[in-house]
């Protein structure tokens, strides 16, 4: 059975905490450095599943500031 993309992981991996309320509406989520130490990966599928989090509404990214958990994120 192929194994999910990085990223996909990743996008898994933060709604789930969002769902369990770990993270909650404007929380700040981790640094692109941290999470690349986290999954042991290249920024690359760090900046993609974040991307991919802000068109879904889950998440706000602010220039020089990071990304945050959405004040309404899907349900």
């Amino acid at each position: 059975m192929p194994q999910a993309p990085l990223y996909e992981l990743i996008i898994n991996d933060v709604v789930a905490s969002i769902r369990a309320g770990t993270l909650k509406p404007d929380d700040k989520l981790p640094s692109i450095e941290e999470m690349r130490g986290q999954y042991q990966s290249s920024a690359w599928p760090v900046r993609f599943a974040l991307r991919i989090l802000e068109e879904r509404g889950w998440i706000v990214t602010r220039q020089g500031k990071g990304s945050f958990v959405a004040h309404s994120p899907p349900v």
